[in-house]
């Protein structure tokens, strides 16, 4: 039971790293968006990729360096190419929701719009999170997590133990 428990604590971890990345990505991804809608004559899916496309540099780097930190770094290029390829297809799905509502369904006011950005993100999320934690920031496999662990108990126990020279005194 707690082999269980401690695997579901560390999704629940995970999902909350995650979703601090992704929460701060969310408010970058609708703050340039709205930024570039208002300040630039671009249509209003343009303005969106912009958007997401700097949310994916933000994501990444928080990704990277927070939520999956402890993960394999040995293959940062394929990491990274899978998590470009992967966040392209999040960015259509999310702005094929977009797109879908402003040409389509003709709701392209910007409470409209911004309603169907945070669909799409949300949807995309979904499919990011999956593909994220599954393909691109894989866990180290069992064997060299255990190697790491016992060797950094071995350097501990090796350490040389300072005693104090009168009584009292604390060892720093």
């Amino acid at each position: 039971m707690e082999h269980g428990s401690s695997g579901l604590r560390r999704i629940v971890r995970e999902v909350a790293k995650f979703g601090a990345v992704g929460g701060a990505g969310l408010l970058v991804n609708l703050v340039v968006f709205n930024l570039v809608r208002h300040l630039t004559e671009l249509p209003v899916v343009r303005a969106s990729v912009v958007a997401t496309v700097v949310a994916i540099v933000f994501n990444y780097i928080g990704f990277r360096y927070f939520t999956y930190r402890d993960r394999d770094k040995s293959g940062r290029t394929k990491e990274l190419t899978l998590f470009l390829l992967f966040s392209v297809v999040g960015l259509v799905i999310e702005n094929g929701i977009l797109y879908a509502a402003t040409y389509g369904f003709g709701w392209d006011s910007p409470l409209q719009s911004n309603i169907f950005k945070f669909v799409g993100i949300g949807i995309a999320t979904l499919f990011r999170f999956w593909s994220y934690r599954s393909w691109v920031f894989k866990t180290l496999p069992a064997r060299e997590a255990v190697a790491s662990a016992e060797s950094f108990l071995e350097e501990a126990e090796q350490a040389p133990v300072r005693k104090p020279s009168r009584p009292g005194q604390r060892v720093l």
